[in-house]
């Protein structure tokens, strides 16, 4: 059922709680495969809730419907010079969906892409939402100006939340200037354990990079800065002396080179399972290395300076078994093993408790989170 309005998305709810029926939230569709697979009787989509009904450029504020195609609201902030943060990622190419990515999925979902190291996850940039809960009621959190955002924070809560405490149908966002240029330092040659040195020295360095990723098969290291002309040209020109003792760094202005990080371009066309696993950079290379010794086809791409790691392996390759000890997050996004797994006991029970307040007869995205 596709709706075109937060009062029918409301009744929608409201009928499905009163007679039992569980619901799949859906946006533009892109991004179904991630999590596990939900118990329902309908699909719910708010792709009808369609319109920027906000957009103050000198306030840094945009406001829009939660189906509201990504791309519109991009090209709506460029051309006022502006941008959202934090890059989001879109799914499509990783997972062979169709559709169109909608702003309230990628709140949902909290994507993020490389630029999450400077200015935070999609959360961050999060100041109000609207949402209809679990049982029908309508309930706005946060507000459409930064300074609003006080008391309880259902605004964060709902990023990354799968869509199993309400349906959102307006989220409200900060904004940032979009930069004059941009410019990456390339470092060619480095193992992985070099390659995380070296987007460690570049992130510690104060010359404000935006981006640090590794293409492991490549032995391509990448390290960027964004800002204005002159003070790109001089950050970078130091960062290349920062980095000279790791190896002989060249300055690049390639925009598709973090396009292909954020997308995870190079394992579209791969046959594999791909796996998204977080852990702190230090024991990124120790991730990879346990993982090639249990496959020699595994491939990595290092993002977030090495705190983000994206792997290609076999599908038959259990990913948590292999990496069983070290300390760290690891979900399927393609492939058959189970997607998400619950968190820990404790997070596990704060989860429960919220669920049980926000839509206390489980009828929204039952399953998806573990």
């Amino acid at each position: 059922m596709i709706l075109s309005t937060e009062k029918g998305v409301a009744q929608y709810v409201s009928d499905a709680n009163a007679n039992g029926r569980k619901l799949r939230i859906q946006g533009g569709g892109t991004r179904q495969a991630l999590g596990n697979p939900c118990q329902s009787n309908a699909v719910l989509s708010t792709a009808g809730l369609n319109n920027i009904s906000l957009y103050e450029p000198s306030a840094l504020t945009i406001v829009a419907a939660s189906g509201t195609p990504l791309a519109d609201i991009e090209k709506e902030l460029l051309a006022e010079g502006q941008r959202l943060p934090f890059e989001p990622m879109d799914h499509r190419g990783l997972l062979g969906s169709t559709g169109t990515p909608t702003i309230g999925g990628v709140v949902a979902c909290n994507i993020s892409g490389p630029a999450r190291i400077q200015a935070g996850a999609c959360r961050d940039s999060l100041i109000g939402i609207r949402m209809v809960d679990g049982t029908g009621a309508v309930i706005k959190n946060g507000g459409r100006v930064m300074k609003n955002v006080t008391g309880y924070d259902l605004v964060k809560l709902m990023a990354g939340s799968f869509g199993t405490l309400g349906v959102l149908t307006e989220v409200a966002f900060k904004v940032l200037p979009a930069p004059e240029t941009s410019a990456t330092v390339l470092v060619e040659g480095l193992s992985d354990e070099q390659a995380i040195a070296a987007m460690s020295a570049g992130l510690t360095a104060p010359y404000g990079v935006s981006g640090a990723a590794h293409i492991s098969k490549d032995r391509t290291t990448l390290i960027r800065v964004e800002g204005f002309e002159k003070s790109v040209a001089y950050r970078v020109s130091q960062l290349q002396s920062v980095l000279a003792p790791l190896g002989e760094a060249s300055i690049v202005s390639n925009d598709n080179l973090w396009k292909s990080v954020r997308d995870v371009e190079p394992f579209h066309a791969l046959d594999t399972a791909v796996w998204r696993i977080s852990v702190p950079p230090s024991d990124g290379a120790k991730v990879a290395k346990t993982l090639e010794a249990s496959n020699d086809t595994v491939q990595i791409i290092y993002d977030w300076g090495g705190g983000l790691i994206w792997a290609s392996t076999p599908d038959d390759l259990d990913v948590r078994a292999a990496l069983n000890g070290i300390s760290g997050y690891a979900e399927c996004v393609r492939g058959t093993h189970i997607k998400r797994l619950p968190q820990n006991a404790a997070i596990a029970r704060i989860e429960k408790g919220l669920r049980a307040k926000f839509d206390p007869n489980g009828i929204l995205n039952a399953g998806i989170m573990g």
